[in-house]
């Protein structure tokens, strides 16, 4: 195989992980909002709960 060509494949795999690990970022901080919103709404339920 001619190096050209190993250089192309390296960017390329280079590139998919870059976004692979982009979009487990995203969906870390998404679950994390999530959770966030699942307590607030815990918390108001047990202060509704209370009274």
């Amino acid at each position: 195989m001619d190096q050209r060509n190993f250089t192309f494949l390296f960017y390329g795999f280079a590139a998919a992980w870059a976004i692979i690990a982009v979009y487990v970022l995203f969906l870390v901080s998404r679950e994390r909002r999530i959770r966030n919103q699942i307590e607030g709404l815990k918390q108001m339920l047990e202060t509704k709960e209370k009274k």
